[in-house]
């Protein structure tokens, strides 16, 4: 399934607020579903934005799938390393 990079939020080293706003954003401009992405330690807090979007903001969003993965990342000195991560995708 290819989805475009539109719907798709990567949680990173913002604030939870912050992406919580491009979830909700993404919906308000008529997107039926968006995929919040995260990788490693940020995992947790992407989980925290799909539970603050769905109990705070949009209670009409559904949480269609969470996928779990693990990617090798190759490094700036080509060590490779293996690195969590998840796809959590909600739909309304």
């Amino acid at each position: 399934m290819v989805e475009k990079d539109d719907n798709v939020v990567f949680v990173g080293k913002k604030s939870i607020m912050g992406y919580v706003l491009a979830v909700v954003t993404q919906f308000n401009s008529g997107a039926n579903s968006v995929i919040v992405k995260a990788r490693g330690r940020v995992i947790s807090k992407a989980v925290d934005v799909e539970e603050i979007v769905r109990n705070r903001f949009l209670p009409d969003v559904k949480l269609d799938n969470v996928a779990l993965k693990t990617e090798e990342l190759t490094s700036e000195d080509g060590s490779k390393s293996k690195v969590s991560a998840i796809e959590i995708t909600l739909k309304r």
